[in-house]
């Protein structure tokens, strides 16, 4: 365990940047810069880019991904566990019959043991899981279709219906990404450890609770040390992720003073109702930015340049180009 997080050390953003200004040296040329995209996480990754390289960008696209700068990660999930709080109240709105159905299904999984297609055990606070899907602009409706069908009549009575379960276990891909689950905390640590951040904040916000006869609320992108549990494809890295969690010594991710600097031009997409990476914290991050233009935005959610790809860049390039 103790070798598999010394290796997972070095898959954050800062080994990132040095490993693509391997390959763009390799490609292009050692003098020769280019232009760089950041999508979500890899907005993150171009921060520490043009803080640590800024000489081998051209210029830097963000859609989505102006990380905090400086916020400890506690800040970080309190904002985000508001937006998720916001996210349920409106899905409950706009599907107000899946108060009851939800709930329905929350204690139909406390009362028996339910197993998914691979075999895990589908719990209840797993099942609050598939709220990582409403941040996108097609969420809520992914998990309004898949909650419809969760039951049907077996020979023993009422039971979870396999199209429910295996849609479920194919929402959460923990299984092809488990790099996500381990390292995902660690992305916002700079000189601190994250003592399992989301869990400890989510006891702030009791709206999560799974209270008898309450609305089920919904979690979001947040990685809990149950998952290594609950998790089969998960378990043998449970050793890792405690001491990741553990660990505090995080080199900074983000130079301050270079970005305050910074020469590079620079355009960036700002979801107004961002569910992942929080807007307040993402125009802070802007302002520290010398020459960064930013679109803030209210049309699209945080898979804007997944959704309408064409429409989204095609701004942020008129933008750097002085066309937009």
């Amino acid at each position: 365990p103790q070798a598999q997080a010394d290796y997972l050390k070095h898959f954050r953003a800062d080994a990132i940047v040095k490993d693509a200004e391997s390959i763009r040296k390799e490609l292009v040329g050692q003098d020769e810069p280019w232009s760089g995209l950041g999508q979500s996480y890899g907005g993150f990754c171009l921060a520490t880019y043009l803080s640590f390289a800024p000489q081998g960008l051209r210029e830097a696209i963000f859609t989505g991904g102006l990380p905090p700068l400086k916020r400890p990660i506690d800040e970080v999930y309190c904002a985000t566990y508001k937006r998720v709080i916001e996210k349920n109240n409106r899905y409950y709105e706009r599907y107000p019959d899946d108060t009851e159905r939800v709930r329905e299904i929350v204690d139909y999984l406390e009362g028996h043991d339910t197993r998914l297609p691979n075999g895990d055990r589908l719990s209840p606070q797993r099942f609050q899981q598939l709220g990582i899907a409403f941040g996108t602009d097609d969420g809520f409706e992914k998990v309004h279709y898949l909650i419809e069908d969760a039951f049907l009549q077996g020979e023993t009575g009422r039971e979870a219906s396999y199209v429910f379960l295996h849609g479920f276990e194919d929402a959460l891909h923990f299984d092809t990404a488990p790099i996500y689950a381990i390292l995902h905390e660690a992305i916002y640590c700079q000189e601190e450890a994250s003592r399992w951040s989301a869990q400890r904040v989510r006891a702030e916000y009791p709206e999560f609770d799974l209270a008898p006869g309450k609305p089920v609320f919904f979690t979001g992108e947040m990685i809990y040390p149950w998952m290594f549990d609950e998790y089969k494809v998960l378990q043998p890295l449970k050793e890792a992720a405690e001491i990741l969690a553990a660990y505090d010594g995080w080199p900074r991710l983000y130079d301050p003073d270079a970005l305050r600097k910074n020469t590079v031009p620079c355009a960036a997409a700002i979801y107004y109702n961002d569910m992942y990476v929080e807007r307040a914290f993402s125009e802070e991050t802007a302002q520290s930015i010398q020459g960064i233009k930013t679109w803030v935005t209210s049309q699209y959610e945080h898979n804007g340049l997944r959704s309408d790809g064409e429409v989204v860049l095609g701004r942020l390039l008129g933008m750097l180009h002085g066309e937009a």
